[in-house]
């Protein structure tokens, strides 16, 4: 007779409260409130998948029915403790709240809360609580709010912000965290060395990345991988059988972006359509990859989840960027998040967002931009200020240089709506030969009139506003293109 096989995550689901791990406050309470005699009639159990919301309701009901209790800890030998751990004792009832989500079945469980239970307590699990219907909820309420002494409700939810402020009102609550990086490769670890496996610490860092503090996820993966392959698992292993991206491609994309090597971006996505990978995830693991780089450029390699090896990668990597082009590419990878998976061309959608990567390398920031155009403005500034002449020497009455300032603003204005700039140049030192020679003359006239503003300085001005329109269409041009 053939043993049924039971997964890992079943096969290693903590017994005892000393097993769970990555939630201590939470144990320290619930053991607390055992020993003090202070156990509430109702909690919920909140967080993200696979962090031990409905493992943590199951050892909490042992621990209030076992007969033999040591510390608080179930001794998981008794009937009762046995009966839980099969998910056969009639005194701890699971239930589904998204197929039991009906008014009819709360119901159900307001009729059986009178029978007295065969142990201590009667205690409800029921995992999805979000589920449940408005009606639902609120024919819960009473009972939740006054149950029997010997009744406790254990709810368990992914979404606690869509259960109901007067349920969650009459609870006490408590928030799971997700397990640390470090606790899932210990995990996964110590069920390796138990099943007589070798696995790289490269795969173990890339199982525990991907199963993001779930560590139900975690132990999913490393048992495919037990089927996938015999003997040692490796880095490549992994790559292979679940889809990943190689970190290799990524940092060969960093030496391609330094050289701005824009055929790799082809290559790039063309290796990994072929291999069969999802191209939907790519953008996820650029993201994460450029975050790295730049934990790493903001001198914090501690918050660098990865082995010591990959470090060293990712700190060479670094230094081919500036900290403002890592941003600029992570604003840009964020953005086409969504339009990535709304395209029907991916493949296509991916080498252009590359390209633009790629590219990004010779992009003048906004800073740099404003910097020229601020010394442009100190050049012109200066050459002005070189080229106004004394005023005693060239005075002008006042009536006559109306006039030269009205004829001059009707040709500047003709200067300015041209669009060839080497036209506008001559235009305008035709015009300032004409102010010249106008104004020797006036001289020569009369000595004797009033000083008043130079031409020449009002020419220049005028020259200076005309630079800095050009100057501002070109910027806008550069900001366009970058």
């Amino acid at each position: 007779m053939t043993v049924k096989y039971q997964i890992l995550a079943r096969q290693y689901r903590p017994q005892t409260f000393n097993e769970v791990i990555s939630q201590k406050s939470i144990v320290t309470t619930i053991k607390n409130a055992i020993s003090q005699n202070k156990v509430a009639s109702a909690y919920m159990f909140s967080g993200s998948r696979g962090t031990g919301k409905t493992t943590l309701a199951r050892l909490f009901a042992k621990a209030l029915n076992c007969k033999s209790p040591i510390n608080q800890e179930p001794c998981n030998k008794c009937s009762s403790c046995l009966e839980i751990s099969s998910s056969r004792s009639l005194d701890v009832i699971e239930i589904d709240g998204a197929s039991n989500r009906g008014i009819d079945d709360i119901r159900q469980i307001n009729d059986t809360i009178g029978y007295a239970p065969a142990n201590r307590y009667k205690i409800y699990i029921i995992d999805e609580v979000h589920m449940l219907t408005k009606e639902a909820f609120n024919a819960l309420l009473k009972t939740l709010e006054e149950p029997p002494n010997n009744i406790k409700f254990f709810f368990a939810t992914t979404e606690a912000n869509k259960v109901l402020p007067t349920i969650l009102s009459r609870c006490q609550r408590f928030e799971l965290k997700r397990i640390s990086h470090e606790d899932i490769i210990n995990k996964l670890r110590q069920i390796s060395n138990d099943l007589n496996r070798d696995i790289e610490d490269a795969a173990l860092h890339i199982i525990a990345n991907f199963s993001e503090g779930s560590l139900r996820d975690a132990e999913s993966l490393l048992d495919q991988m037990f089927c996938f392959k015999e003997g040692k698992i490796l880095l490549d292993h992994i790559n292979e059988s679940i889809g990943f991206v190689s970190k290799d491609y990524f940092f060969k994309l960093d030496e391609a972006i330094k050289n701005v090597d824009i055929n790799f971006a082809f290559y790039f996505i063309d290796n990994i359509y072929k291999a069969g990978k999802d191209l939907s995830y790519l953008i996820e693991e650029l993201i994460e990859h450029f975050r790295n780089i730049l934990v790493v450029k903001l001198k914090d390699s501690s918050l660098l989840e990865t082995f010591d090896e990959e470090k060293k990668k990712y700190e060479n990597s670094a230094s081919y960027y500036s900290e403002e082009m890592l941003f600029y590419i992570l604003d840009l990878l964020i953005k086409n998040i969504q339009n990535n998976h709304k395209s029907i061309h991916k493949k296509i959608n991916l080498e252009m967002l590359l390209l633009n990567i790629i590219k990004s390398k010779k992009r003048i920031s906004i800073d740099i931009l404003v910097k020229r155009l601020i010394d442009l403005e100190n050049k012109a500034n200066t050459s002005t200020n070189e080229n106004i002449p004394n005023k005693e020497t060239s005075p002008i009455e006042p009536k006559k240089q109306v006039e030269v300032n009205k004829k001059e603003e009707i040709q500047l204005s003709s200067i300015t709506q041209n669009k060839n700039i080497e036209e506008s140049i001559k235009e305008e030192k035709k015009i300032k030969l004409e102010k010249i020679e106008f104004s020797l003359s006036e001289k020569n006239k009369k000595t004797d009139s009033p000083i008043s503003i130079s031409p020449i300085q009002t020419i220049n001005v005028a020259r200076h506003d005309t630079i800095m329109k050009f100057m501002q269409v070109e910027l806008n041009a550069i900001i366009k293109k970058g």
